[in-house]
């Protein structure tokens, strides 16, 4: 680069690629279920389940709560998590009925579907990179943001 030219502003990462990011982290570090990390003193990358992998991948460290998130983390970790919400409730809804048969959430908690106890990591993951890849689908024409 010359003297003269401006650097590179930044890249913009987008909910596809922290979902991707989240795939990743679970491939490579494992899987858990009930809470957002499995309990453990010894490793700082411990399996994670979906909700717990897209916080590492906004924040690049375990987080145990979103709201120890600062704003513009917190805003990518929202996104994410919407994106990934809205694929599974196109692809794999999970609706709670109450006792009078009256919907209770009209969106699939990630939190719920992670812990299902038929759920397998396989299936996390490659929801993870479906949203992702919906994600980028329905945003871009020709590989550019549209």
């Amino acid at each position: 680069m010359k003297a003269t030219q401006n650097p590179p502003t930044g890249v913009q990462v987008t909910p596809a690629d922290l979902l991707r990011c989240a795939a990743l982290y679970l491939r490579r570090h494992g899987w858990h279920q009930g809470t957002y990390y499995a309990k453990t003193t010894d490793i700082s990358t411990p399996p994670a389940c979906a909700a717990g992998a897209i916080g590492i991948a906004c924040a690049g460290h375990r987080v145990e709560h979103f709201s120890q998130l600062d704003g513009g983390t917190l805003a990518d970790y929202l996104a994410a998590l919407g994106v990934f919400v809205d694929y599974l409730d196109a692809h794999a809804p999970v609706f709670f009925i109450d006792e009078d048969g009256y919907l209770l959430d009209e969106h699939t908690s990630p939190y719920s579907w992670n812990d299902d106890p038929a759920r397998t990591a396989e299936q996390v993951v490659a929801a993870l990179e479906a949203a992702a890849d919906e994600w980028d689908r329905l945003r871009t024409e020709g590989g550019n943001n549209a």
